[in-house]
């Protein structure tokens, strides 16, 4: 059987798109000791994180019972920022207060 239609010859064409790679995140970590103060805590998280009574509170007992918490999610250079701006804080007011960062 033939059909009417002649043959025809088609091609897709596909094209590569720009994808733009979002930076990686990264988290800074507090880590529970033994002589920062809570009180410290939550100021750090409120002062230097902007977070909110509730959620500093709320971040400053899951450091203390489970020994980390997440005080915030950054590009790696502004968490590696907040970083050495909390331990020079932490430093001037005599809390040994530990902060990493770590990839999320």
């Amino acid at each position: 059987m033939s059909s009417d239609k002649p043959e025809r010859d088609e091609k897709t064409i596909t094209r590569e798109k720009d994808r733009v790679k979002r930076p990686r995140r990264w988290k800074v970590v507090m880590h529970n000791d033994d002589y920062t103060t809570m009180e410290f805590v939550l100021d750090v998280l409120v002062r230097h994180f902007n977070k909110t009574s509730t959620e500093a509170t709320h971040i400053m007992l899951q450091v203390h019972y489970k020994g980390i918490g997440t005080a915030g999610v950054y590009t790696r250079d502004l968490a590696e920022s907040k970083v050495a701006a909390v331990l020079k804080d932490a430093e001037e007011r005599g809390q040994p207060l530990k902060l990493t960062t770590e990839p999320e």
